[in-house]
């Protein structure tokens, strides 16, 4: 019947040959099949069966395509990872507020989004991950090392810390599914390359050179004596925003450090060894065992791969060479060449029959064949180590390291407990609680969102000192923790909110801003005037700057990108249009320090390829043969998305 389909894939035939299929499900399919994306998740991704790419995405036809979902979980997973990434980067600027919009949670959605697609392309694709290349991967991550080395104990401890502790299995289902997704659009970023004709464009536009005569029109003196009050009435009107005195706020706060606490005392022996046996277990190092196998691919005839799998088996029980045996018929690229060798295997890192084969055997033995999803192994154990507990006196430094951090978080927690709980008392008032925790009370403003400085400029505290919560209600926050062991809680004061200044107040700020206005539109007229000298061609810049008394600078040869006469000033001469011959092309800039110039660009020189070290020249073609195949990967994203169906429901986010 699947053939049938597959040969008339198309036409009102196969919709009805379907539509009739469906019909039985109507009494036993689930509602969130029928449309929309289920409770506990927030997007569906869906693709048509590989073998009906035109299936329609009506129900009941839709029934029939892949589905995989977003769940609620691992969207929150993936968007805390986001917001742990950019408060790292950004440090102390970061608003966690301004993280959580819609806009930014849509970003990550959608990357959780493509991922799925190019998870569903590799379904289709047939792709599949052996055991050895996740267990190369793994190997290879440098969390996972020490001294250069893959470390099973570091390997545990990193899976057990962090915020979301995996178990081995997990993390090698992860490891493989990420393994899985990653192989088509790897395939398509490095197949991007650029031509030779391409990068000696890009050479030639990177090295080009400009050279320009600057005529600089000196700043003209502000003269705020001359300015009328009309004029200052005006740009009062005009401009009263620039002179509103901001939202102020005064705070009391009080700060909870770890390292300023008491040091805890030493534990004595006793509480060791009783740490020890409450956690030994901790201290016991996994048995691991070191394997090669031979991987036979089923295909289509199990009975024959299953054979062939046994009779390689029994030739390396025979006496033949494992490793020959691996390079010559093992199916694994990840293995192959090694001879079949997998290096060291811990309980969860491969798949279910394949370990509990391995671990039922005894050095040096030969197994097989033994049948798991990938076809059939031949096994062979090459050697065994740990199993075993470290002794109590080997860990007794670790334990007491540990158990002083341990006291120290402790007493750090009593203490802010103990202050949380006062301020429940009296939730309007933080001195009482300062005192009856022993911690100094301070104060400081009134200050402005601009101008607060220290600890108190810190985004979550000062969002908080301008929260309309705690200036209606004049009670503490809740703590905020600036760092591991450094906790704020404040409470506002007093509060002046944002208001217009009187003119009578801002008076002189308003007749100064005047004239500086006046001085500058005087220096852009001068400039302006020049600009028409030199208009029609028949006068040169050299001349013009020299009736008007200003001198003309030479920037013969002006490299892009440099700072000179200025970053902005330099963007806009290598923005300007290529000279005609004989005929300077012309244009005003500001510079850095507020002064306007004209200049005149005489000469465009294109950049010599053969003066860019090869080396530049390589890492450039490389670097934009990957952008190409950045795009050929995004636009494979992109042309997936246009035939798969994707519903998001925004409400979970």
């Amino acid at each position: 019947m699947l053939q049938k389909l597959r040969d008339k894939s198309s036409g009102w035939i196969a919709t009805t040959i379907i539509v009739l299929l469906m019909v039985p499900f109507l009494f036993v399919i689930d509602s969130s099949y029928l449309g929309g994306v289920g409770a506990n998740n927030v997007a569906r991704v869906q693709a048509p069966p590989s073998w009906w790419k035109s299936a329609p995405s009506f129900w009941p036809v839709s029934m029939l395509w892949r589905s995989a979902e977003i769940t609620s979980d691992d969207f929150r997973t993936r968007f805390e990872q986001v917001r742990m990434s950019a408060r790292e980067q950004q440090g102390d600027a970061f608003d966690p507020r301004q993280f959580e919009s819609l806009e930014n949670k849509r970003l990550v959605l959608e990357q959780l989004i493509d991922e799925q697609v190019v998870r569903l392309a590799a379904d289709e694709a047939g792709i599949v991950i052996g055991d050895a290349a996740v267990a190369q991967y793994i190997q290879q991550i440098p969390a996972f090392q020490r001294d250069g080395k893959f470390d099973a104990d570091q390997y545990r401890l990193a899976l057990s810390q962090g915020g979301v502790a995996r178990s081995p299995a997990a993390f090698d289902a992860l490891v493989r599914d990420s393994l899985k997704q990653a192989v088509i659009p790897t395939a398509l970023a490095r197949s991007g390359f650029v031509t030779a004709g391409e990068a000696e464009r890009l050479f030639k536009l990177l090295g080009q050179t400009r050279d320009v005569q600057l005529a600089v029109v000196d700043p003209v003196a502000a003269d705020v004596a001359a300015v009328t009050d009309a004029q200052i009435t005006q740009w009062y009107a005009d401009h009263g925003d620039d002179f509103r005195q901001p939202e102020q706020v005064s705070v009391e706060y009080v700060e909870l450090l770890a390292s300023q606490l008491p040091p805890p005392v030493a534990a004595d022996e006793a509480a060791l060894r009783a740490r020890y046996e409450a956690e030994k277990v901790r201290f016991v190092a996994p048995e691991q065992r070191r394997a090669a196998h031979i991987l036979i691919e089923a295909g289509s005839d199990k009975a024959a791969a299953r054979a062939k799998a046994q009779a390689l088996a029994e030739q390396a029980r025979a006496g033949a060479d494992f490793a020959q045996l691996a390079r010559e018929n093992s199916a694994d690229p990840g293995s192959r060449d090694s001879g079949g060798e997998l290096g060291w295997v811990e309980r969860g890192v491969m798949v279910g029959a394949f370990e509990d084969a391995l671990f039922a055997m005894k050095t040096g033995e030969i197994a097989g064949p033994v049948e798991t999803d990938f076809g059939f192994h031949v096994l062979k154990l090459e050697e065994t180590k740990g199993g075993e507990g470290k002794p109590f006196e080997e860990v007794r430094e670790q334990l007491a390291a540990e158990q002083l951090r341990a006291d120290a978080e402790g007493a750090f927690n009593a203490l802010s407990t103990k202050l949380v709980d006062e301020v429940y008392l009296n939730p309007t008032a933080l001195a009482p609680a300062a005192a009856a925790a022993g911690v100094e009370l301070k104060t400081a403003g009134p200050y402005s969102r601009d101008d607060a400085v220290g600890i108190l400029a810190h985004p979550q505290l000062l969002r908080l000192a301008f929260s309309e919560v705690l200036i209606a209600d004049g009670t503490v926050s809740e703590p905020v923790e600036i760092a591991p062991g450094h906790t704020v809680m404040l409470r506002v004061s007093a509060h002046q909110a944002e208001a217009a200044q009187p003119l009578e107040q801002v008076r002189d700020k308003v007749a100064a801003a005047v004239a500086a206005d006046v001085a500058d539109k005087a220096m852009l007229a001068k400039v302006d005037a020049l600009l028409a000298s030199v208009a029609d061609g028949k006068t040169t810049l050299a001349d013009a700057a020299g009736k008007a008394g200003l001198s003309v600078q030479a920037l013969d040869k002006l490299p892009r990108g440099v700072p000179v006469p200025g970053t902005k000033a330099n963007a806009e001469i290598f923005r300007a249009q290529a000279p005609a011959e004989g005929k300077p092309t012309y244009g005003k800039l500001k510079l850095d320090d507020g002064r306007h110039a004209l200049f005149a660009l005489t000469a465009v020189t294109a950049g010599e390829v053969a003066q860019v070290p090869e080396q530049q020249r390589q890492m450039l073609t490389e670097q934009l043969s990957q952008i190409d195949g950045n795009n050929a990967a995004e636009a494979f994203v992109r042309g997936m998305r246009e035939h798969f169906k994707v519903q998001v429901s925004e409400d979970q986010l």
